[in-house]
């Protein structure tokens, strides 16, 4: 790989389709899949630090959002019943991850690199649980959408996801779903 190649490789997140075991009434990329993630972790930090005295970084925190996946341009969208399906897979799974980063890490030059390292490894507990939180949120929402165009598919997906979302002891997350997440069942005229 070339330590020229990151951006280009980013750019080839649009390629990756998500939800590989689902039937889909509109495909979701990875590449659009970050960017709802980023927004979403941007605003829940914005929501902590304004309503619930966080001092969460926004910025950095949606930037780490938007290359949670990144792994996967090289890994591929492996499907959460496969990856979790027993602890030697997960461990393994987690292992390939590790080394993908590593992989898309190289692809800078090394002054870039030591730049965007702290994108891909979260340090801060709460922040990382934040953009695992967006990220759920996210999927969420697709589901909801599918749910919506009257695609049953995604009806245990979503269940199970609630039910994580649900557990997350964050209030700025608890907030998100009460406030915003209502809004997304609406038309673009009643919004």
């Amino acid at each position: 790989m070339s330590e020229n190649g990151f951006f280009a490789f980013i750019h080839r997140m649009k390629y990756i389709t998500r939800w590989g075991l689902m039937r889909n009434t509109r495909y979701e990329n990875l590449k659009e899949h970050s960017f709802d993630v980023a927004v979403v972790a941007h605003g829940l930090a914005t929501i902590g630090n304004c309503y619930y005295g966080k001092n969460y970084n926004a910025d950095r925190i949606a930037m780490s959002a938007m290359f949670h996946d990144a792994n996967e341009a090289i890994t591929g969208d492996m499907p959460t019943p496969v990856k979790y399906g027993n602890a030697a897979i997960m461990k393994a799974y987690k292992e390939l991850e590790a080394q993908a980063v590593q992989r898309i890490l190289c692809m800078l030059p090394e002054e870039l690199e030591k730049e965007y390292v702290h994108y891909f490894y979260i340090a801060d507990d709460e922040e990382k649980q934040l953009v695992k939180a967006a990220d759920k949120i996210s999927a969420y929402i697709k589901c909801l959408e599918e749910e919506r165009a009257g695609n049953d598919d995604f009806s245990t997906a979503k269940r199970t996801l609630k039910k994580t979302i649900d557990g997350y002891e964050l209030k700025e997350v608890k907030y998100f779903m009460k406030k915003f997440l209502p809004v997304y069942g609406m038309n673009i005229d009643d919004v």
